[in-house]
This record gives structure tokens, C-alpha cells and sequence, in this order.
């Protein structure tokens, strides 16, 4: 099943290992960034289909219900197996696929290690597709059509449930409450008053929403600002400008 599928190049490209992992990690960047006028897309590699609570379909009506709070311009599920996907050559084309069908600048990704082992997984695959879809002697097409090889200027992956030490952090602040509001659109799996749909899970409680809160809090005092998100690189990020900098928090 694809959602808003629309041929267009990206600005920034977020790939979540399930439904929701998106909204939950690097949904601030995107809000900030749509304002800004940038093109905005996501891609799941599964349907989240393991999850204890909620249904593939109600999955997918609460993942295109977040696009929209977010604005996405376009949002597709790559339908590989929820807990069971690898880091194969097969799923390695259909990331390359995805990254040469919308040219993004920006990739952001799963964390390379975190709780669920897919998290990692995922960020290690759309890694690795990414470094592979620039080099052209690798044949993908869509549609019936060659496609052109494309490589990201930067990979950025989020941090999840495991707390990593980031290398840059964005400023969220202005869209933190449309945040939440995105999180929240997935009814099934997060707590929104009682645990009422299904069984009770580490990610249902009412606890681990006050931990989200708290970890953008945590971020957003790093950079001296109320709400964060955190990042790692394996690339320096270059500046071309000291202006650049929140010169008020060094």
C-alpha cells in the first residue's frame, strides 16, 4: 500500500524501521523544515505488523492521519517484514529504489543500535542503500524507467529509546505541541488517557510518553532551548557561516 505516492524531488527523506518511528524520533526537524518550504517525505520499511496493538490497516490510517498534521509531501511502505527484515541486497535495491525515485539532500534514519533490534537493523540498511545508490554501475528502474544515480549529501540518524550522545541538535521548539500531535495520531499504540484497544505495552504506558517529553527536554537544554532533538553524524557537519551558530548557547 503507498501513501501520497507523487514523483517529486526531496529535500528530506526519513526512513522509519515501522509506522510511527518517525513521528516519534525526527517529526520536529520535518515540521521545522516543511515551514521553511522544503519538500518533506517519509518511507517505513514495514507495516509494523507485529505490533501487540492496533491492525496493519488502522497502522496505516494513523500513519497517513501523522502526514498530514506533518504536511508531508510524500509517504510509501516498503512492506518488509516486520522483525524479520535483513540487511540484504534485495532490500538494499528497494532503499536505492526509493532514494533515486525522490533525489533527497538529507536522509534521516533509524539509530545504528537501540532496543528494537529492527532500529538498528533499519539504520544500518538505509545506510549502506544510500552509499550504494551513487554508484552507477548499480541498475534500478521505477515504472519501466533507468533510473539515474543519486547519493544524499548527509545521512543524520535519530536517537530512539537508547540515549546516544548526538552530534548536532536541532532546535524544535516552535513545533513541539504539532509534535506531539503527529505522535498521538497513532491512537493504538500510545497512551492517550486509558490503555483501552489492546493489551498493555512499554510503549502504551503513560510513563514513556513523559520519557519522550523529557529526552527532547534534555536535548533542547544541550543547545539552551526548551525542546531538541538530537542527532549522530559520521560525516562533519560543515558551516558556512559563524552565523550559522546559536552564538547566545556557546
Amino acid at each position: 500500500m503507498t501513501i501520497y505516492l507523487i514523483l517529486m524531488k526531496l529535500d528530506i527523506l526519513a526512513f522509519g524501521a515501522h509506522p510511527d518511528d518517525v513521528e516519534l524520533s525526527c517529526s520536529g526537524l520535518l515540521l521545522i523544515e516543511k515551514m521553511k518550504g522544503k519538500k518533506i517525505g517519509v518511507i517505513d520499511l514495514t507495516e509494523g505488523e507485529l505490533g501487540s496493538r492496533g491492525s496493519v490497516k488502522e497502522r496505516y490510517d494513523e500513519s497517513k492521519n501523522a502526514a498530514d498534521i506533518i504536511g508531508m509531501d510524500c509517504r510509501e511502505n516498503l512492506q518488509m517484514p516486520d522483525g524479520f527484515f535483513t540487511n540484504s541486497k534485495e532490500n538494499q535495491l528497494k532503499v536505492i529504489q526509493a532514494i533515486r525515485k525522490y533525489k533527497p539532500e538529507i536522509i534521516l534514519c533509524n539509530a545504528l543500535s537501540d532496543r528494537h533490534p529492527d532500529h538498528g537493523k533499519g539504520g544500518q540498511l538505509v545506510s549502506d542503500a544510500a552509499f550504494l545508490s551513487g554508484l552507477i554501475k548499480i541498475e534500478t528502474s521505477f515504472d519501466g524507467i533507468q533510473q539515474v544515480a543519486w547519493r544524499p549529501k548527509y545521512i543524520f540518524h535519530y536517537i530512539q529509546d537508547r540515549y546516544i550522545e548526538p552530534t548536532i541538535i536541532f532546535d524544535i521548539t516552535a513545533v513541539f505541541d504539532k509534535k506531539l500531535a503527529a505522535i498521538q495520531a497513532y491512537k493504538t499504540q500510545f497512551y492517550s488517557g486509558s490503555n483501552a484497544g489492546g493489551p498493555s505495552t512499554y510503549i502504551s504506558s503513560p510513563v514513556f510518553m513523559e520519557q519522550l517529553i523529557s529526552v527532547n527536554k534534555i536535548m533542547g537544554k544541550k543547545i539552551g532551548v526548551e525542546y531538541g532533538e538530537g542527532y549522530t553524524s559520521s560525516k562533519n557537519i560543515g558551516l558556512k557561516s559563524i552565523d550559522s551558530l546559536i552564538i547566545e548557547n556557546t
